[in-house]
């Protein structure tokens, strides 16, 4: 009966201390991090999400590492060689169906996208992820590193 009460009172002390003031309330944990980011429609009342920005935006430094990731990581084995498409869809040309701004672009990478696209979050440094798609980006521009011929 002693171990009994030793576990209600060890039970009791873990809860009250799980129920102070510096705990986050429930409403800041369903506040999304700086990182997020968001496929499609969300459930819930409508309201605000934090967009991700590129921290390599416009940096035309990291475009030829942009360039070899895409190239190290096999992105071409799918997008082909210069990104104009194989199995997996050209990359070059203006028409995305989820979206070819930075942000979709990211999560597309990430989160994979259905008939074949893997989810690489979890395998890729996001400042990777970030790179390839500032590269991804830079095709058909004057920028793009190792334009096809």
């Amino acid at each position: 009966m002693r171990a009994l009460t030793l576990i209600a009172a060890a039970t009791a002390a873990l809860a009250a201390a799980a129920c102070k003031s510096d705990t986050p309330s429930v409403a800041s944990a369903a506040t999304p991090p700086p990182n997020a980011y968001f496929i499609g429609p969300q459930p819930g009342p409508d309201r605000t999400f934090i967009q991700v920005q590129n921290p390599y935006h416009g940096d035309k430094s990291v475009l030829a590492d942009g360039r070899r990731l895409f190239v190290w990581y096999n992105c071409a084995g799918c997008h082909g060689d210069h990104a104009g498409g194989g199995m997996g869809p050209s990359l070059r040309d203006s028409s995305w169906y989820y979206g070819g701004d930075e942000a979709s672009i990211f999560a597309s990478i990430a989160e994979g996208r259905q008939h074949g696209m893997p989810a690489w979050g979890s395998k890729l440094p996001e400042s990777d992820i970030w790179k390839i798609v500032t590269y991804i980006k830079s095709l058909r521009t004057p920028d793009e590193p190792d334009a096809p011929h």
